[in-house]
């Protein structure tokens, strides 16, 4: 896998605040063609310090590093020690953590993002 694949990833995980969640598919839909859901999870594998991986979990609002942290609770812990509280389930309310970035402004004549 290419370093900038990689490092489009780690740009938009670094920007989730403190307290806050995004999905694997929210971050593949943003980056577009060529990044799905899995593809950011393995990419997450790799994360260096300085990026908050604990911060992406799965479209249920659970964490999926069960089988890969050790301690199991490790990412949720975590996100539970930046004020995430997670019901019976283990799921996290995506209506209440899920950050969503805003949009850059386009310049005048330069478009960012298609429509």
């Amino acid at each position: 896998m290419k370093d900038d694949y990689r490092d489009r990833v780690f740009k938009i995980v670094r920007r989730i605040p403190n307290g806050r969640v995004m999905t694997y598919g929210q971050i593949a839909a943003i980056l577009g063609e060529g990044y799905t859901p899995r593809t950011v999870g393995f990419v997450m594998h790799s994360a260096a310090d300085g990026v908050p991986w604990h911060r992406v979990v799965n479209a249920q609002g659970a964490c999926s590093t069960v089988r890969i942290v050790l301690p199991a609770n490790k990412q949720q812990a975590m996100l539970e020690h930046e004020g995430v509280e997670f019901d019976k389930q283990g799921r996290c309310d995506l209506r209440r953590y899920l950050w969503q970035p805003k949009a850059r402004r386009e310049k005048p004549g330069v478009k960012l993002f298609r429509k």
